[in-house]
């Protein structure tokens, strides 16, 4: 099982979700919860379009961290 980083940004009334390592692989939704759900959802489809398709299915590198800064 492969965990891939999961960006969830709040839009006008909603939440969005993007996958750094799968490009395109998009979700949103009105809550956090089912942005993730959705997302959840997404990556599976996209991972599944991509091994039909007879393509690679990109490793999960990217990371993340919170940096403080004096402001």
């Amino acid at each position: 099982m492969s965990q891939y980083l999961v960006v969830i940004e709040q839009a006008d009334g909603n939440y969005s979700a993007y996958v750094p390592d799968l490009p395109g692989c998009v979700a949103t939704g009105e809550t956090v919860v089912e942005g993730k759900a959705l997302i959840r959802e997404a990556i599976a489809l996209h991972v599944r379009g991509l091994r039909e398709d007879g393509l690679p299915v990109p490793p999960p590198v990217s990371r993340s961290d919170y940096v403080a800064v004096q402001g």
